[in-house]
């Protein structure tokens, strides 16, 4: 009895609750659950973001040719800003839980227009792309501020549902492996940048005018919450699960054009084109992801994810002809986009008073990933020649944190309730 209440309340299966109230969770009890027009502008908010944040990925191939850099130089280039994400999420995160997420939100938005300037009108060497690469992980930091304001503005019930649509704004991945390439083949790819300013200030307008700012709890901020929240294992665990699957999706998105073109000859434009079908697959999953965790659990719809996608990556480790190559890292993309949303489903359920920070934390623990997948798969190629050796890797890491999830699903820490219209917990220390 005390091992069916144990598994009733891990995060690895639904709870009596969820069982019970799966079915119910409609279209239409979600329109009526939360606040649509904002819904909208955090997808937009975060469609824009990530499109600027991996720009440097779509254009990385003409970067490389036009710098002369080595594999090495390539995979640190196109994942920098990856990095400089990692690097902003936490504060800003902070700073959305502290004075709304709009208002955040909407600075942030506006800063991005600084790097995107320099990289258009000053930068030139790869020192100039580095400063570029960390200010543009400014964009990177909307996670901290739209995914909170989506999940805030709808119940508990349906927060998973409503953080992967508002995720789904990753597609900007497409924008920029798409678009990328061929205005850069046009105009040269400093101009690109310069471009990139337009629809960040629509953007930021849109999010000012139309999302409604909703309340915060900063008492628990204050009073030390958020420093209480990092001694909870909880919290990374989540951050290592997100370094994986999110650090998959955004490190993919942002070096696999390179790889295409270095492995199969592939030009800028072609090989944007084949990245671009690639992440589209991951981000129209996502919000799938959340939904599919809302109902059965976040931890079960993870075990699946890390269960399928080490197999999917068998193609490019051995280095398979182009067309199996794609359809396992299509079948990849989409299984780690799966997992974002089912990670995300978990966060607001487990901090729900501190969501800006704890997606923060977490989402800088996928920016980390995604920076080291390509600089891994550079340095890989320079050591051996292959990019295969950086597949296997991250191969073997996610078949690891399958046994892991499957290892601790009867005693996880993740103790809290699986969602509820009345979820309120914290943790024992808030």
């Amino acid at each position: 009895m005390a091992k069916a209440d144990a598994m009733k309340r891990d995060g690895f299966g639904a709870n009596a609750h969820m069982r019970e109230e799966g079915s119910r969770l409609t279209l239409k009890g979600f329109l009526r659950a939360g606040h649509l027009p904002t819904l909208v502008a955090s997808l937009l908010h975060f469609e824009t973001s990530f499109m600027i944040w991996v720009l440097m990925g779509g254009l990385g191939v003409l970067i490389a040719a036009d710098l002369g850099l080595t594999p090495t130089e390539k995979g640190l280039i196109v994942g920098i800003p990856l990095l400089g994400g990692a690097f902003w999420r936490v504060p800003i995160g902070m700073l959305g839980d502290r004075f709304g997420a709009k208002r955040v939100g909407t600075i942030t938005m506006l800063s991005v227009l600084a790097p995107l300037a320099l990289a258009w009108q000053v930068a030139r060497d790869m020192q100039g792309l580095v400063l570029v690469g960390i200010l543009l992980g400014v964009a990177g930091s909307s996670f901290a501020v739209a995914l909170p304001l989506a999940s805030r503005t709808y119940s508990p019930r349906y927060q998973g549902t409503a953080m992967g649509i508002a995720a789904a704004g990753n597609s900007g991945t497409v924008l920029a492996t798409l678009l990328a390439p061929r205005l850069g083949e046009a105009l040269e790819w400093h101009a690109v940048f310069g471009l990139a300013m337009l629809p960040a200030l629509v953007a930021a307008l849109i999010f000012f005018l139309v999302a409604r700012e909703a309340p915060v709890a900063t008492a628990g901020v204050a009073n030390g919450t958020a420093a209480r929240a990092l001694r909870e294992p909880d919290l990374w665990w989540l951050a290592l699960l997100y370094s994986m699957t999110f650090g998959g999706y955004s490190g993919f998105s942002a070096f696999l054009g390179i790889y295409f073109h270095d492995q199969y000859g592939l030009g800028a434009v072609a090989a944007g084109g084949v990245v671009a079908v690639c992440a589209c697959a991951g981000s129209l999953v996502r919000p799938f992801g959340g939904a599919a965790a809302d109902r059965v659990g976040g931890m079960r719809v993870l075990a699946v994810v890390f269960a399928v996608v080490p197999f999917a990556l068998l193609a490019p480790i051995i280095g398979a002809p182009l067309p199996l190559t794609v359809a396992g890292l299509l079948v990849a993309m989409a299984g780690l986009g799966v997992g974002n949303g089912a990670v995300f489903q978990l966060v607001p359920q487990r901090f729900p008073h501190i969501i800006g920070f704890a997606t923060g934390v977490t989402g800088a623990a996928g920016g980390i990933g995604g920076f080291l997948l390509p600089a891994v798969m550079g340095i890989e190629r320079e050591l051996t020649g292959s990019y295969g050796p950086g597949f296997l890797l991250f191969a073997v890491s996610l078949a690891y944190m399958f046994l892991c999830v499957n290892a601790l699903h009867s005693g996880w820490r993740f103790t809290w309730l699986a969602p509820r219209p009345s979820a309120q917990h914290v943790s024992a220390d808030s």
